[in-house]
């Protein structure tokens, strides 16, 4: 695996976490993209879109276009993944206690 497959599969997994820890699950790019640097994910607006848009296609979040805004909320099954509880093979798995 290379290392930008590396950082997607972390990138997806911190995706999901922040959403699971947002109110109603939901949390729009702008906030996504300020909070992974702070976690040593430098992705851009665009590239948490793409990551939304991929993960919006497994089933894991829901998105809608509100205005200049993409909002996003997680499904049931993207906190499960979130939560350690679930697994996907393109998202890196939760470690214990984290």
């Amino acid at each position: 695996m290379s290392y930008s497959d590396t950082v997607r599969q972390h990138a997806r997994i911190a995706i999901l976490r922040f959403l699971e820890d947002a109110p109603r699950y939901t949390s729009n790019v702008s906030m996504l993209a300020s909070q992974l640097p702070l976690i040593g994910i430098a992705f851009t607006r665009a590239q948490v879109v793409t990551e939304l848009a991929w993960l919006k296609e497994q089933g894991l979040v829901e998105t809608e276009e509100t205005g200049a805004f993409i909002v996003a909320t997680a499904t049931t099954r993207g906190v499960e993944i979130a939560q350690g509880i679930a697994r996907h093979p393109e998202i890196q798995r939760p470690k214990p206690g984290a």
